[in-house]
């Protein structure tokens, strides 16, 4: 559905000017961001070459909605991957979190870099596990980034 709007106003020297809006299949949300994230956000844009924020976001989004479609169609025991980077000052609070999967996370691998933190963390689990565990970390305030690999079935 194709939606047209006319607006008519008033400019600073009483002339009128018409705005004509179309509004197609795409929903106007709104977001709240910290100045410093927005900042970044403005050079991640220019530095991609991306013509708005909207298009960035919407690319990001759909980024995001593949990637727990991939992991929602998985069945049976993997081997996985995950990479995570967070605040060294937040060691504590990721630690509880991987505490809670310790059972099906082989191997830890930890690097620092200044004071940023880098934890790649080898699991072998049932799908459930392993989503249970990418939603934990993707859904922690602490965790900067998070991504995750299949290595296959090891079953």
């Amino acid at each position: 559905m194709l939606i047209s709007i006319l607006i008519i106003i008033n400019n600073y020297t009483g002339q009128q000017a018409a705005i004509l809006i179309k509004s197609g299949f795409l929903e106007i949300i709104s977001i709240s961001l910290d100045s410093e994230t927005l900042k970044e956000l403005n050079s991640i844009q220019e530095k991609l070459g991306y013509k708005s924020r909207s298009k960035m976001l919407r690319s990001t989004i759909n980024a995001l909605l593949n990637e727990y479609k991939a992991l929602d169609k998985i069945t049976g025991v993997h081997e996985a991957v995950f990479v995570m980077t967070y605040k060294e000052r937040e060691r504590n609070h990721i630690s509880a979190i991987l505490h809670e999967f310790e059972k099906i996370i082989k191997v830890t691998v930890h690097q620092h870099h200044g004071t940023l933190c880098l934890d790649m963390l080898n699991v072998d689990a049932d799908a459930e596990m392993i989503r249970r565990l990418f939603g934990a970390l993707r859904r922690s305030r602490c965790v900067s980034s998070i991504n995750f690999a299949l290595l296959g079935s090891s079953a």
